[in-house]
């Protein structure tokens, strides 16, 4: 996946608000009376502290872990788990920002079907969503690839500092949006990786790395969740993986309006009915409430 800047689209500029609401007049004007489905992105928990993939002025980050190397080397799940264990410590305390509590709302006011989302954070479910579809998993959850059992993140990380006593407290790291960190390989070195506490099986976590596969139960889900959308709210992601991208696609190729909620270009600019350059944060708490507003008939 390239971390290259995605141009903008010379077909539409990006949308913002001037100040006199004009943004959110339009986002309702589109989105009011519908029946929406929402896919979110990084950008929508960057307000919670994780940081994006492609966040404007974002230098290209390292390579990820990836899928086939993480299942072959051993030295490349070491270095997973490094990062991660640091990274860890740090993502388990993200909570909600206004953009997830207001897609959950939307959600309770019967105006959004439900959430699609390429997050690993679980974000949206601590803020209350009910109907949430984890495209690349959430980081909650580990599992053994051998048995198959599924762990909680928080004993296997337990476990992993109980194995190496004081090692945390000796690093340092920049945390990364899916969760780990930076970290220098002499430190990498010293990590003593657990395994399945059932069977003594390689542990992975519970998520799609880079180059695998979304699983098709989940992507049936997603499917079955999208054929609700009567539009596409896109709510912080660039779409520059096809995973997500894949649903504005079919919402094209179905007449289903896109509106976009994403600060900087995406993927998808020349296929949105209307695209806002702003803050999930800024935007979703606003357009919930004039939602409900317009439902119920009340000026906004």
């Amino acid at each position: 996946m390239s971390s290259a800047a995605i141009p903008p689209s010379p077909s539409l500029p990006p949308a913002g608000d001037t100040g006199d609401g004009s943004a959110l007049v339009a986002l309702v004007e589109r989105l009011s009376g519908r029946r929406l489905v929402a896919l979110t992105g990084a950008g929508c928990s960057t307000e919670s502290g994780i940081p994006d993939y492609r966040g404007q002025g974002r230098s290209p980050t390292r390579t990820p872990i990836q899928h086939d190397a993480f299942l072959r080397r051993a030295d490349v799940r070491r270095r997973y788990w490094a990062r991660a264990t640091v990274g860890w410590a740090r993502f388990r305390g993200a909570r909600p920002n206004a953009a997830h509590n207001a897609l959950a709302a939307m959600e309770r006011a019967g105006t959004l079907a439900g959430v699609i989302t390429q997050n690993v954070d679980r974000l949206h479910t601590a803020a209350g969503s009910v109907r949430v579809v984890e495209l690349h998993g959430a980081l909650e959850d580990v599992r053994c690839l051998t048995c198959g059992t599924i762990e909680a993140r928080a004993g296997v990380h337990a476990r992993l500092l109980d194995e190496n006593p004081g090692w945390l407290e000796r690093v340092s790291g920049e945390i990364r949006p899916d969760g780990d960190a930076e970290l220098p390989e002499e430190q990498i070195a010293d990590l003593r990786v657990v395994d399945c506490d059932v069977c003594g099986g390689v542990l992975k976590p519970d998520v799609v790395f880079f180059g695998g596969n979304v699983a098709e139960p989940t992507l049936a889900a997603a499917w079955a969740l999208f054929d609700q959308a009567q539009a596409l709210l896109v709510v912080g992601s660039s779409l520059a993986v096809w995973s997500g991208y894949r649903f504005v696609r079919r919402a094209t190729e179905r007449g289903v309006p896109v509106a976009i909620v994403n600060l900087g270009p995406t993927r998808a600019d020349a296929e949105a009915a209307l695209r806002v350059h702003a803050r999930a944060g800024e935007v979703m708490p606003a357009l919930a409430e004039a939602l409900a507003a317009a439902r119920d008939g009340r000026h906004f």
